[in-house]
């Protein structure tokens, strides 16, 4: 009698945490990425803890996925911050929303937990003869996908850094993420200035073609006020690393660049992002998941451990200012609870 008692109890318990469990869709980017590697883990995560059945799709363009988000047409996504900025403007890829409905959708983006993305840099084989910034005139530079953040930080950073304008000053290679190191392999494209990790799959991918050299973002230009705020928007900060670490990652048939011993770049902050109808319990436990198992995250690939996860510092993550997006309240409840400070100014 006792064991029969004891078997309906459990079948009570397991019943009670399917039922708990909800079911979510999520989008990222394209395996392999600091996104997909993210999106994947809280799939795991949620699912063993009973908090969502999460359904995810990989290999997709942020600039929808964020639209499908905030219409709540999905329940996460994750990317850089500058797509809810744009959005919230209705400009960019989003200026078809118009300001009004821009501001009205951008609004309903809110964040579970920053992280760095990647940091844009000049890459280029040796074979091509490139000198650096100043030697990209007339060149095919591949700048990205052809829409979203990514083609808009590269030609941001070509015009500031180079002073040259694409398909002016020189011919702007576009192309989607999985196509992006082979256009720089097969020489279709004569330079990069795409986002790279610390060693991330493309640059790794693309090193094994031959020698190569990387190129820091210059010193003078870097520190100039129009820099720092191109470098700090909505989206990015300024990023530097000692070369040793860079060169280390690498590994060798890589050359780094610099006037000095520091790496300088433009980091791309964002996240994972829900829309804010998503109840407050969930999303608590979405953020709790992904808390207590950070070391976990930090080592799901070598580059992992240099993206800031768990760093809440504005300076760091990218929050605040004129980034509009604010944590979402269960969010915010969880990060409290593991005993970080969460900045006041993106609190909801």
């Amino acid at each position: 009698m006792l064991r029969i008692l004891k078997m309906a109890a459990i079948a009570g318990t397991m019943a009670t945490t399917a039922a708990a469990q909800v079911n979510l869709t999520s989008n990222t980017a394209g395996a392999g990425t600091t996104v997909a590697l993210t999106a994947t883990a809280l799939v795991e995560y949620a699912s063993e803890r009973g908090i969502a059945n999460i359904q995810l799709k990989d290999g997709q363009t942020g600039t929808n996925y964020f639209q499908l988000l905030a219409e709540g047409k999905i329940d996460i996504a994750n990317g850089p911050f500058i797509l809810p900025f744009f959005m919230s403007r209705g400009v960019g890829p989003y200026a078809s929303l118009g300001k009004e409905t821009g501001a009205e959708l951008g609004a309903n983006i809110q964040l579970l937990y920053p992280y760095t993305l990647s940091v844009f840099t000049l890459y280029a084989y040796d074979a091509k003869g490139i000198s650096g910034w100043d030697d990209l005139e007339g060149r095919k530079i591949l700048n990205g996908p052809p829409r979203g953040g990514a083609v808009t930080n590269s030609r941001g950073l070509v015009q500031l850094f180079a002073g040259l304008k694409p398909d002016e000053d020189y011919e702007s290679v576009t192309v989607n993420w999985n196509q992006a190191a082979a256009v720089v392999i097969d020489g279709t494209a004569d330079a990069a200035v795409m986002p790279v990790m610390f060693p991330g799959p493309r640059v790794t991918r693309i090193g094994a073609g031959g020698a190569m050299t990387m190129y820091s973002l210059p010193k003078d230009t870097y520190e100039s006020e129009a820099a720092q705020k191109l470098l700090n928007k909505p989206g990015s900060v300024a990023f530097e690393i000692p070369v040793s670490e860079v060169l280390a990652s690498l590994g060798d048939g890589w050359t780094v660049v610099s006037e000095d011993d520091t790496f300088r770049g433009m980091a791309t902050t964002g996240g994972d992002f829900v829309n804010k109808s998503m109840d407050e319990e969930v999303a608590y436990g979405l953020t709790k998941a992904h808390i207590e198992n950070l070391d976990n995250i930090k080592a799901s690939a070598p580059f992992m451990a240099t993206l800031n996860f768990g760093v809440l510092d504005p300076a760091v993550a990218g929050l605040c200012g004129a980034n509009a997006v604010k944590f979402h309240p269960g969010s915010v409840r969880a990060w409290e609870e593991a005993g970080y400070d969460v900045p006041d100014c993106a609190k909801p």
